[in-house]
């Protein structure tokens, strides 16, 4: 499995419903100002969401394994 990392802010709302269908699972981590709230999309095919993110112009954060929170408010 591939952990994406999206800022909540860098989706439309419909990227986001589009993402959601390619995941595996999408979980929402919510955090308190200053740090940004992050989407957490997991997935099986690496290479197509990729390809979506890039086609899309979407920033992203990838990792093997699935980060802790705290890991995922320093990153951001």
């Amino acid at each position: 499995m591939w952990y994406f990392i999206i800022r909540q802010e860098d989706l439309s709302q419909p990227q986001y419903e589009k993402l959601q269908k390619k995941a595996a699972l999408t979980e929402v981590e919510v955090f308190n100002e200053p740090h940004p709230n992050l989407y957490l999309f997991t997935v099986e095919q690496y290479a197509a969401f990729v390809d979506e993110l890039d086609l899309e112009g979407i920033p992203y954060d990838v990792a093997s394994e699935r980060p802790e929170r705290e890991e995922l408010r320093i990153k951001n």
